[in-house]
């Protein structure tokens, strides 16, 4: 049985298409992390609505009960209320901008 024998012309394209390849491999998982990070972008926006709605079907709903069955007093007080505190925080938290989405650099530096 005799060794692999590569002539130097081989080794040398056989190198090149190592390179290739790694080149290649980067390029597509740079476009990847950019296509998930516009993704991740779009869907804060989609999940916030849906919760700020979901909150604001569950504040209806238990004031409405809480009218319709019980509307007196300290209740009626505490119903109306809370909500609203818990609504207000809500907004404010949501029409606050608390971060910068701006693109980073390699080594997680700003510009």
């Amino acid at each position: 049985m005799t060794g692999l024998t590569l002539t130097p012309v081989e080794m040398m394209a056989g190198l090149g298409g190592l390179f290739v390849l790694a080149s290649v491999w980067r390029a597509g998982a740079r476009r990847a992390r950019a296509t998930a990070e516009a993704a991740r972008s779009g869907a804060r926006l989609a999940s916030l609505a849906g919760r700020v709605l979901f909150t604001a079907g569950l504040i209806v709903a238990v004031q409405w009960v809480v009218i319709t069955y019980a509307g007196r007093g300290w209740l009626l007080l505490g119903v109306l209320g809370a909500p609203a505190l818990f609504a207000a925080y809500t907004l404010t938290r949501a029409l606050t901008i608390t971060t910068q989405d701006a693109p980073r650099r390699r080594g997680g530096g700003r510009r």
